[in-house]
């Protein structure tokens, strides 16, 4: 998406604005399926918690992906998005039974990771499909924050625990389809990632009746110019060849699955804002702008990089700027960043602002959410109105005391 298109939606739709290029997320669905060809069965699920636009799903839809889910509302949205439910895996963490018997009622696969849940819904629901997620106690990601294989991560089913895993399944009678993992995002060592999967391949030689292995994603993209990201041509080639040796080697005809959500959508997405107020202080020149925190936390919650770009006046002489919101309390895009000279109204473009961005967005402060829209062959879509004072009081009930 270029300059011009950018600058002439903001100016359709206004700012601060969230724009998506959905053939960039085809060609990353296409980059992917393509690393792993030479695997007889392979299925992308796409993580709904990164982007879950309605819109969004339904592209993924006509890709023949599947989804990722992690609460009973994000499958509702794939069933509203035309999903067949056979196509939706539910992987939650820490859920009541409750909200599992939920899933299952409406009909898609189930991925438990702890044992108190697995033995409970084993003992009703026999005969339901399971997967199981693995912790394989790999510290993998790009923060601490987003790396969830390690020892003491809540997620998963310890791998030292599997002769519980099959105690519980023996008492039982349930039947394991899948086993799972995931280590974490920002994931570009590959080795370790191959060194992780030869944990759950030794586990899932230990399941006679699997039907499919779920080995996470988290794969890292580019952020700024010459950035490190996964190799995942290499990656590609290593675990299909391991994959299919697997399969050959125990007669299994398994499916090879992922979850990515960032790697398919992060590159994909704008995030346009308008700057409000050039200050200079005695040390440092603040370009504040019409967003915050509210509406993309990653920078203050996983110190988080998004290159950003002054497209209004890309071409002016460079100087160093702290890109700030106009959140009441610390909240900060970038600090000391080179940008091109920065006046007010200009607009300014985040980049990879299209996984965890608005899927994390909030309402604090007060402050309205953005408009979503996305772009096709050069043809823009509203997918989301940006909201109004009626969104924010919509629920809230009004007592005279």
């Amino acid at each position: 998406m270029n300059r011009e298109l950018l600058l002439s939606l903001v100016k359709k739709y206004k700012s601060p604005l969230y724009v998506y290029d959905a053939e960039k997320i085809e060609s990353q669905y296409n980059r992917m399926t393509k690393a792993f060809s030479s695997v007889r069965k392979l299925k992308l699920n796409y993580a709904v918690k990164a982007l879950s636009n309605i819109s969004i799903l339904k592209i993924f839809n006509s890709l023949g992906a599947g989804l990722d889910t992690v609460s009973v509302q994000e499958v509702q949205l794939g069933l509203k998005a035309g999903y067949d439910p056979k196509n939706i895996i539910f992987t939650p963490n820490g859920v009541s039974l409750e909200e599992i018997e939920q899933a299952k009622d409406l009909g898609v696969q189930i991925n438990i990771d702890n044992l108190s849940i697995l033995e409970q819904f084993g003992q009703k629901y026999p005969k339901t499909p399971v997967c199981i997620r693995m912790n394989p106690h790999v510290m993998a990601g790009g923060n601490s924050k987003i790396s969830v294989g390690h020892i003491d991560s809540k997620f998963g089913i310890s791998i030292h625990q599997l002769p519980h895993i099959h105690r519980v399944v023996k008492n039982t009678g349930m039947f394991i389809s899948g086993i799972h993992m995931h280590t974490g995002s920002d994931i570009y060592d590959v080795d370790a990632f191959i060194r992780a999967t030869e944990i759950l391949f030794n586990a899932a030689a230990t399941f006679k009746d699997l039907q499919y292995i779920d080995f996470g994603s988290g794969f890292k993209v580019p952020y700024k110019e010459g950035d490190i990201e996964t190799d995942i041509e290499e990656l590609g080639v290593k675990l299909s060849k391991r994959f299919n040796d697997f399969c050959k080697e125990t007669g299994k005809d398994l499916t090879l699955m992922f979850e990515p959500g960032k790697y398919l959508v992060s590159e994909a997405g704008k995030f346009l804002v308008n700057v409000n107020v050039v200050k200079q202080t005695t040390s440092t020149v603040f370009a504040s702008v019409d967003s915050g925190l509210n509406h993309l936390i990653r920078p203050m919650f996983y110190d988080s990089y998004h290159h950003i770009e002054n497209i209004s006046n890309p071409n002016s002489k460079e100087r160093f700027y702290t890109v700030v919101g106009y959140i009441c309390e610390t909240d900060t895009f970038g600090t000391n960043r080179k940008i091109s000279e920065i006046k007010e109204g200009d607009i300014l473009c985040f980049n990879n602002a299209g996984a965890y961005c608005f899927s994390m967005a909030s309402n604090y402060n007060s402050r309205y959410r953005p408009a979503e829209v996305l772009v096709y062959k050069g043809k823009d879509y509203l997918i989301r109105e940006r909201e109004t004072i009626e969104d924010l009081i919509q629920g809230q009930i009004e007592i005279n005391i």
